[in-house]
């Protein structure tokens, strides 16, 4: 199923993604995709909030240097930051396989990176775009029947 929405602040990102992160059921992977400034981060700090990772939404920062970072929540949630990848053997060492699993949602920053590396799983993409300096369109493709807006 596809979904649009259009956010017009940084709280409704955020908002949008608490939504979205209150109504995923486990093994999800979601690669997100837009340029710098779209709204990725806020949109994984309401995901990670929606999940009930206490104390961390504040604490959600894109894991560019350490590429993941770790939340636990009603479910286990791993950020990881593709954008200073340079391959898909890089992405792969970071052990992406291992963190798939029943019990955990994947979240992907700079997805469109890495992405010939995940095009054989089923996986939810959120592409975010700038329609001005504090609006952006949020397009979500192939997302469960589950995910209601």
């Amino acid at each position: 199923m596809d979904l649009r929405f259009t956010s017009y602040s940084a709280d409704e990102t955020i908002g949008l993604g608490q939504k979205i992160g209150s109504q995923l059921k486990g093994g999800e992977v979601i690669a997100l995709v837009g340029p710098l400034g779209s709204g990725k981060t806020h949109l994984i700090k309401g995901i990670v909030k929606g999940l009930e990772a206490e104390g961390t939404a504040n604490e959600v920062t894109s894991p560019t240097f350490v590429l993941v970072n770790e939340y636990t929540g009603r479910l286990d949630v791993f950020h990881i930051d593709a954008y200073r990848l340079d391959s898909i053997a890089q992405f792969e060492q970071i052990g992406f396989d291992d963190y798939c699993y029943p019990g955990s949602v994947v979240l992907i920053e700079w997805a469109d990176k890495i992405e010939s590396a995940i095009v054989g799983i089923n996986y939810i993409k959120i592409e975010l775009s700038h329609l001005n300096p504090t609006s952006r369109d949020i397009r979500i493709t192939s997302a469960p029947g589950y995910i209601r807006l």
